[in-house]
């Protein structure tokens, strides 16, 4: 190869490097290249999939602490979505997004729940999906992450420690935060405490009102509502009998807001092996409640 190939080679090369590709949590510019942004560590995939529509993709999260069942709760709500015949449907854009999916209901089926999400952001399971609702002509590209609670926790306490959580909660259009109904009902105050804590960081997020988190959708979901019978009898009424520091700071600072109760095992039993602490196992699978929160938030899509 001659010298003034090699140095054409190079400088096309240069060229394809110096088109920035921005990641579609951050905006941070990355490399053609990339498998991860630079500045935030989400996948790279999902702003190459989002480049072939002319609209940004709507995005939900599912926030609450460690081991409240925001894994298990989110591949159900998956699963089941991808089935429906009818009304609301999500079919996944790549094979990545069906990761959480697969490996939820993989997970049930040996009578397990999920494995613990990693606090590596570069780790976590993200879902690029299209949503089929009679709410909307056309299907609307949508984004889910599988945050872990550790991270989330750690982003409330010290903000900005967690840039791809910061981002993704500045661009979010509607949350669900699940809160452990069980720890409720036992007189435990922590879900209450950290959930209000939560509340708080996203009223602090944004200057302009009309897009603050005031305005935004906001389900907030008692899960494994299933040992706790009361939670889907009157999931308002449970709140504010057993949160109500939550209860209030939603009537005063959220203008939308509701409370709903989910479950995702029907019965559960502590597993106990030698050498091993104790683990809750599920015995059987019988979602219920699972869909009501996510069809809310699609019906209240800000327009």
């Amino acid at each position: 190869m001659s010298r003034g190939v090699a140095l054409e080679l190079d400088s096309m090369r240069l060229a394809h490097y110096g088109n920035q590709i921005p990641c579609l949590i951050c905006n941070e510019g990355n490399t053609p290249d990339a498998e991860s942004c630079r500045n935030c560590f989400a996948p790279m995939i999902l702003a190459h999939q989002a480049r072939s529509k002319h609209t940004k993709p709507v995005m939900f999260a599912a926030l609450g602490p460690s081991g409240v069942g925001k894994t298990v709760y989110l591949g159900m709500l998956l699963d089941m979505l991808s089935r429906q015949p009818k009304h609301l449907q999500l079919s996944a854009r790549g094979g990545f997004s069906v990761t959480l999916q697969h490996s939820t209901l993989a997970a049930l089926s040996r009578c397990e729940f999920p494995t613990k999400t990693p606090n590596e952001p570069d780790r976590w399971n993200w879902v690029h999906c299209q949503l089929r609702s009679p709410r909307h002509r056309q299907p609307v590209e949508m984004v889910l992450p599988d945050m872990a609670g550790e991270a989330l926790f750690e982003e409330v306490d010290h903000p900005r420690s967690y840039r791809v959580i910061h981002a993704m909660l500045t661009r979010c259009d509607g949350v669900m935060i699940l809160i452990d109904g069980t720890k409720l009902q036992s007189g435990s105050l922590d879900e209450d405490y950290f959930t209000m804590k939560l509340l708080s960081h996203l009223t602090e997020m944004g200057d302009d009102p009309k897009s603050s988190w005031a305005m935004r959708p906001v389900a907030l979901i008692f899960s494994k509502a299933d040992q706790c019978d009361s939670c889907f009898e009157d999931p308002p009424a449970y709140a504010q009998r057993h949160a109500p520091g939550l209860y209030r700071i939603c009537q005063q600072r959220f203008h939308r807001h509701r409370f709903f109760a989910a479950g995702v095992a029907g019965a559960c039993a502590v597993k106990k092996e030698p050498g091993a602490e104790k683990q809750k196992v599920p015995l059987r699978v019988e979602p219920r409640g699972i869909i009501e929160p996510f069809e809310w938030l699609v019906d209240n899509l800000r327009s």
